[in-house]
């Protein structure tokens, strides 16, 4: 619990080697996650080699750490294993379908947030990025993904060279519903989100951008409509050349 309330989220990395005993060690233990049927519908490809590393930087806008951190993890919805398996066994696959990579996608996050605790819980860092939906297809081709594997989520890992504040999170009364879903007014708005947008770092960052508040710092300029619109339609399109739409390419 301890390590959970004060974890944060590491980018700088030192060069401290994370062994191989050890990353092993956490990737088999986190395979005591969760699973859909007990069926594990994930991968995780471990790049080490900067060769590797390079090749997925432009997928990830550049960001240092997917260079500098001596390991990246990305850890792939799978429904191919699966499929081959039933193949080989007299079985009948029936996964090329966007129902089968949902519950793909749920075990490869399951399955990365558990290797997240596990890794911070023996004091290595780790930084979540949400770039790997943005650019699948770079990823795919990367790691030479082959049909029914989608990339879902990327993982630096590494021994942590910096010690940044916690980030703030939103109230528990903000997230939580009791029995049923009871909608948000402006009243309940105002108070959810008092407390980050009265934070000096928020206030600097509308300042810096030149908006009036702190929503439009994301709407206008982090996740604008245009960029959402776009990057889905190049997401739909990877999902169908991996064979995840019930469509042959």
């Amino acid at each position: 619990m301890d390590t959970l309330q004060n974890r944060r989220t590491i980018r700088k990395y030192s060069a401290k080697e994370v062994s191989d005993s050890l990353l092993n060690r956490l990737l088999e233990t986190a395979e005591r996650t969760p699973t859909m049927g007990n069926l594990q519908l994930y991968s995780v490809v471990v790049t080490r080699q900067q060769e590797g590393k390079e090749r997925l930087a432009p997928a990830h806008f550049h960001q240092k750490m997917v260079t500098e951190a001596p390991v990246v993890l990305t850890i792939c919805a799978d429904f191919r294993r699966t499929s081959l398996w039933a193949e080989h066994r007299k079985a009948t696959p029936g996964y090329a379908n966007y129902l089968s990579f949902m519950n793909a996608a749920t075990d490869a996050l399951l399955y990365t947030q558990t290797l997240c605790n596990l890794a911070e819980a023996e004091g290595l860092g780790t930084c979540f990025l949400g770039t790997t939906l943005y650019t699948p297809q770079m990823i795919i081709d990367a790691l030479q993904l082959p049909r029914l594997v989608f990339p879902v989520a990327t993982i630096t890992m590494g021994w942590p060279d910096e010690n940044p504040e916690l980030t703030d999170r939103l109230p528990l009364h903000g997230i939580v519903h009791q029995e049923c879903y009871k909608d948000y007014n402006a009243d309940a708005i105002d108070d959810i989100y008092h407390d980050k947008e009265a934070l000096s770092e928020n206030q600097n960052f509308v300042k810096i951008n030149h908006k009036e508040t702190l929503a439009q710092v994301y709407t206008d300029i982090r996740y604008t409509k245009k960029d959402n619109e776009s990057m889905s339609k190049g997401f739909l399109e990877a999902l169908q050349r991996q064979g995840f739409l019930g469509v042959d390419e």
